[in-house]
């Protein structure tokens, strides 16, 4: 790729991240990057459009190392070619009043490049860590985009190791990057004894799901297991996204807590008796390489999963997560589980295997690529 971005010259850029996710929605794989840019330079992310009542504008605000989050605020009733060129001019003033000069353009979004192709960075680098064509409501034009970003990008990396396959002839310089862990973050799991609230007077045994609840999620499964089992109780903490939360399945021993804080998860799973990633089988969860599956392992949990292809290599293949697709099957997974949660041998496994995976050290080697 472009030499000007390598280890030796980290502190020579900026970075001006293009994201369809929001920096204070989940806290997962653009925010730990785009923090570890923020420990030696500035990054700007900006985000998809809000659109409002008020002028165009672009609402700026800080975050902690060296990130500012930028917010575009369109008029209601804009078109989608207005829009376009009105986060272009945006974009290009707020690069000329902060005299970003020397920059990346990172993209988790191929849709910006309608308004960003004129730009010139340093270099250009597409973070593909999702089939978004494959989510609901995708836009149109994204696979249109998508082509059209391939051939300008310097580098691109995949979420996983299934994306990576799907799409390894399409660049000459692509990688798999999995999300990682931030391993010490969950690890206070095992050791906390402080319950949450809202969590604390829903009984044992307790089986956890902690992630965006959308179209991924297999909704006939989950109320299926609540029927099956009904002296287990189902913990579901995450924001509900793109589904009417009355299409929910609804039991006494299902319970919705809403989305939490990164800081808060911890404390959720340090709670539970296994955790789950009950996960449909559709196009949108073709290519998936859940962030969740580490992070519960290091919090210490047996996890139980649908056969997720990115879950079965490497967690299931190693025997780190069970794999069932079933209600039956998944129930006979978990109930197997329960007994297994502080066995020393299943954590030194665990544990060996997380060893290798961190942030920091997926960002180190994306660095030099």
């Amino acid at each position: 790729m472009n030499t000007s971005w390598t280890a030796d010259n980290n502190d020579s850029f900026d970075v001006i991240c293009l994201s369809h996710l929001r920096w204070d929605f989940v806290y997962q794989r653009p925010q730990h990057l785009m923090s570890r840019f923020g420990k030696n330079g500035r990054v700007f992310f900006f985000e998809e459009p809000v659109f409002t009542n008020v002028a165009t504008h672009l609402d700026v605000s800080p975050r902690d190392r060296n990130i500012t989050v930028c917010v575009p605020h369109i008029p209601h009733g804009t078109g989608e070619s207005e829009a376009e060129n009105l986060q272009r001019s945006l974009l290009e003033e707020f690069l000329k009043e902060k005299n970003i000069e020397n920059y990346i353009l990172w993209y988790y979004t191929p849709m910006a490049l309608g308004f960003s192709e004129a730009l010139d960075p340093l270099a250009i680098v597409f973070d593909c860590m999702d089939e978004l064509s494959a989510f609901d409501f995708a836009p149109p034009l994204l696979k249109t985009r998508e082509e059209e970003l391939l051939k300008k990008a310097d580098v691109v990396f995949t979420g996983g190791q299934s994306l990576y396959e799907a799409k390894k002839s399409r660049h000459h310089n692509i990688h798999p990057y999995p999300s990682s862990i931030d391993r010490a973050h969950f690890l206070k799991a095992r050791a906390m004894k402080d319950e949450p609230e809202d969590q604390k007077n829903i009984p044992s045994p307790r089986l956890g799901f902690i992630g965006v609840i959308d179209e991924r999620l297999d909704r006939d499964l989950l109320k299926e297991l609540a029927a099956l089992r009904p002296e287990w109780n189902f913990v579901m903490v995450g924001p509900v996204v793109k589904i009417n939360p009355a299409d929910l399945p609804k039991a006494d021993n299902i319970f919705y807590l809403g989305g939490k804080s990164y800081n808060d998860l911890p404390q959720y799973l340090a709670h539970w008796d296994v955790a789950l990633l009950p996960f449909a089988r559709n196009k949108s969860t073709q290519y998936i390489s859940p962030t969740k599956t580490p992070e519960y392992l290091a919090a210490g949990l047996p996890v139980v999963s649908t056969s997720i292809r990115d879950v079965i290599y490497p967690y299931g293949e190693l025997e780190l997560v069970e794999i069932a697709d079933t209600a039956v099957e998944f129930a006979k997974a978990a109930e197997r589980l329960l007994t297994v949660k502080h066995d020393a041998n299943r954590l030194e496994k665990v544990d060996k295997f997380l060893s290798e995976n961190s942030w920091d050290d997926t960002f180190a080697r994306m660095k030099h690529e």
